[in-house]
């Protein structure tokens, strides 16, 4: 029996990949909508929203390796091959 893709190096590199870009984006478009200056920017609230972003990225991953036991996407974009746990 092989290994779930949960289980993988690969899978948790591709979601975390996923995590970061989703935390980027998040940060930086709450930066233009929210502050005229970088003196007016609510860094916490933009931390906390990104970092809340990030982690609903992870889950939604693991939701869809769930669903589909391919990997982090619903559409087999990223196919994670758990026969071959070292590959990214």
């Amino acid at each position: 029996m092989s290994r779930p893709t949960l289980a993988t190096p690969a899978f948790w590199a591709a979601a975390g990949e996923r995590a970061v870009k989703t935390f980027a984006q998040t940060a930086v478009s709450l930066l233009v909508v929210g502050a005229t200056g970088i003196l007016d920017v609510d860094w916490q609230a933009v931390g906390s929203a990104s970092a809340l972003a990030a982690l609903v990225s992870l889950l939604t991953s693991i939701g869809s390796d769930a669903a589909t036991g391919d990997g982090p996407s619903l559409t087999g974009a990223e196919v994670i091959d758990a026969a071959r746990p070292g590959d990214l």
